[in-house]
């Protein structure tokens, strides 16, 4: 049985590529925006990306970086979630 999370995932389609210049601070600031906005973003992580890094690793970076969790990861593309934090439920 999937868990919720994982089903929701799915369905998304990947907001973010990470390229050839790999994992750049402009796109953790992007992906900040988005799970702020969103709660879930799906990344995909171009071949070219990966160099010496594994999916895993880079996925494991942007979670730690941006106070997110990993959903899943298959393949070259991962899913990230983000709670919504107190004070923005209560606005």
């Amino acid at each position: 049985m999937k868990s919720r999370g994982s089903s929701k995932a799915a369905q998304l389609k990947p907001t973010v590529h990470i390229g050839k210049r790999g994992l750049t601070d402009s796109q953790i600031k992007e992906i900040m925006k988005q799970l702020e906005a969103r709660r879930r973003v799906k990344v995909k992580v171009l071949r070219s990306a990966l160099g010496e890094s594994a999916v895993e690793d880079i996925a494991q970076r942007v979670a730690q970086e941006t106070g997110s969790k990993i959903v899943q990861i298959i393949g070259h593309t991962f899913t990230l979630y983000k709670p919504r934090t107190r004070r923005r439920m209560l606005q």
